[in-house]
């Protein structure tokens, strides 16, 4: 992971944090309307330039969790109430929701949240993208084959695990779209290939055993 530190912007009411380490550049900060974030300007976000609720509301756009905010009145940022997976055309694994992605500490807090995970093998930020799919010229359109069994309920933890050499693996109540929009899949567990060579993307199918891809 690369050594750049997170960046505070302080606010009145609420204080907006940026790390580096996981942005890939997708612009939800920069296309806002307002003064919050403004490309050529230094400093680049001015929290008391919109509401608090404004601040909040476009922070927690951030699909990578780069973007955090601290809110002065202790309010913190809440998980959304259905965990999704929004397999991206060409691109990384987008989730929403009560994320526990293992090994992500106190040091990576938007990943509670928020998180854009690598699916081609090729991020040297791994589990998290760097945009390497560019660069390989990763290609896939998101579509999903399987429904998924269903689910019970939607919200509740989701556990990120990374098995080593392999798949990832999520545990807990997900809904999955398509990279059309669709709802796709929904059940509570899931093999996700993050190696990129799945004839059964974005499931894994073993392929990693194949081409001996290695996650470190």
């Amino acid at each position: 992971m690369s050594n750049q530190q997170r960046l505070d912007f302080p606010g009145n009411a609420i204080d907006v944090h940026f790390d580096p380490r996981l942005c890939i550049h997708v612009g939800e900060c920069g296309h806002s309307k307002g003064e919050l974030f403004v490309g050529d300007r230094q400093p680049w976000c001015l929290p008391d330039a919109v509401t608090k609720a404004e601040v909040r509301e476009i922070v927690e756009r951030c699909p990578s969790g780069a973007l955090t905010y601290t809110d002065k009145d202790g309010a913190p940022e809440e998980p959304a109430m259905e965990n999704t997976l929004m397999v991206a055309n060409d691109g990384p694994l987008y989730l929403t929701g009560d994320l526990a992605i293992e090994g992500a500490g106190e040091d990576l807090p938007g990943v509670r949240y928020r998180a854009a995970l690598c699916r081609c093998g090729a991020s040297k930020n791994k589990p998290f993208c760097d945009n390497s799919h560019r660069g390989v010229n990763f290609e896939d359109a998101g579509a999903v084959g399987d429904q998924g069994p269903g689910l019970q309920s939607t919200g509740g933890s989701l556990k990120v695990e990374m098995r080593p050499d392999g798949p990832l693996v999520l545990t807990g109540n997900l809904t999955m779209r398509a990279g059309s929009g669709r709802v796709a899949w929904q059940g509570d567990k899931a093999f996700l290939c993050r190696c990129g060579a799945s004839k059964n993307k974005p499931f894994c199918d073993g392929a990693h055993k194949q081409i001996g891809f290695k996650s470190d």
